[in-house]
């Protein structure tokens, strides 16, 4: 069988690699011409970068889509109007793999979920975070337990893709860019249930209705009890605890692993991190509060008053409840990226004092220099990275290394 891979980044690379394993010819594609390919060489895949030639797919059984490829993109279009099946790599994953997966899907703390769950379950875990599904392809015992990070941009272009568990953490507006609207991207993280049976798990908060397939429901909410407190601070990360320990109870582990887990959890990187403390003053990275839901979640964690950097690229989101969030709890706020002017009007109208610092370095300097004894520095931008970042994991490092500087 002849398999399309279009996108090498991560995944992309996951899926080509797993499928020369097994045998199959890849014609691996990519729009950019600045991939490293050594490995996909190698392994006898078919490359073409540069260019989408819709030719390629006269050849092409099944169009393997990396998630940062569109929906729109030509090949993906012509692939389905000539009738060839169109996967996500979480689709391809799950088929290679054929082990039972807890999926863990939502607005935020997908990453902070599903690495608890992968600590209280001792799972490995992959998907949206880390390593893609595929990379776990001859690695894992035939029926181990995998936890998956999933999200909406992997769960456009599922089929058959069925976790055992299936976890729903939150629901807000979020990637309206790519989806075009709340409902396409409320349709598309809810695809996680539409294959489950009577067999299967669907954890979801109290009251979330209309949820597709037939599994057996749990509902979970931040007051839940639990058997002990999370380590890692904020509301929304026991949140994610209650959803973390609903799904954990649902396959059988013991409290007593729960417990250990909840207690020695130390949280993620570029999530709530705590990076450098100097002269009494605290840095914070939280890169990877790329929406406004997550930075509004980042301003509640704390008592403290904050220092916090916003700005990005522009995911059409308003800006206005986040900065009524602020008002009050942010000393001044240091905008960046292209959503800078969109940002301080919004903190304008809310009274947040703040400045227009252009890029991450001068808004960390100058927050270092503002800052006093007792108060914390957060990069919670609000936004994604793309306009001066590779991705949030870059715009995260490039945080560590200038606090790293001013702190020394």
């Amino acid at each position: 069988m002849t398999y399309l891979v279009l996108g090498l980044a991560r995944s992309g690379q996951a899926a080509a690699l797993a499928l020369r394993r097994r045998g199959e010819e890849v014609i691996g594609v990519d729009a950019s011409s600045d991939v490293d390919t050594g490995r996909l060489a190698e392994a006898g895949v078919e490359l073409h970068l540069g260019t989408e030639e819709e030719s390629l797919l006269d050849r092409a059984e099944t169009l393997i889509k990396s998630p940062g490829v569109p929906g729109e993109a030509p090949l993906v279009e012509t692939a389905r109007a000539r009738g060839i099946p169109v996967w996500s790599e979480l689709e391809l994953g799950a088929r290679l793999l054929g082990n039972p997966i807890v999926g863990v899907t939502g607005t935020n703390g997908k990453t902070t979920t599903s690495e608890l769950l992968g600590v209280m379950l001792g799972a490995p875990v992959a998907g949206n975070v880390g390593r893609a599904l595929c990379e776990l392809d001859g690695r894992i015992e035939p029926g181990e337990v995998v936890v998956c990070e999933v999200s909406s941009f992997q769960l456009e272009d599922i089929h058959e893709f069925r976790p055992h568990v299936a976890v729903l953490l939150n629901l807000e507006p979020d990637h309206l860019d790519r989806h075009g609207s709340i409902d396409a991207y409320r349709a598309a993280k809810l695809r996680i249930f539409e294959n489950q049976g009577e067999g299967d798990v669907a954890v979801v908060p109290v009251g979330f209705d209309d949820i597709p397939g037939r599994a057996r429901r749990i509902e979970f909410e931040p007051s839940d009890e639990l058997p002990a407190e999370p380590l890692i601070p904020g509301a929304h990360n026991r949140e994610n605890a209650t959803a973390a320990t609903a799904a954990a109870r649902a396959l059988g582990i013991p409290d007593s692993r729960i417990t250990e887990a909840l207690e020695t959890f130390p949280g993620v990187a570029h999530r709530l991190e705590p990076v450098a403390e100097a002269g009494g003053v605290r840095f914070v990275n939280d890169s990877k509060a790329t929406n406004t839901a997550a930075a509004r979640r980042a301003v509640a964690a704390y008592d403290e008053q904050l220092h916090m950097i916003l700005g990005g690229s522009d995911k059409r989101e308003s800006y206005t409840e986040l900065a009524l969030d602020m008002a009050g709890r942010v000393r001044r706020a240091y905008l960046i990226g292209e959503t800078a002017q969109a940002i301080g009007t919004a903190l304008e109208q809310a009274g947040v004092d703040h400045e227009l610092s252009g890029d991450l370095e001068t808004a960390v300097r100058s927050a270092a220099k503002n800052a006093q004894p007792g108060e914390i520095v957060l990069l919670a931008p609000a936004c994604a990275s793309y306009d001066q970042f590779h991705d949030f994991e870059e715009r995260g490092e490039a945080f560590r290394r200038i606090v790293a500087e001013v702190a020394s």
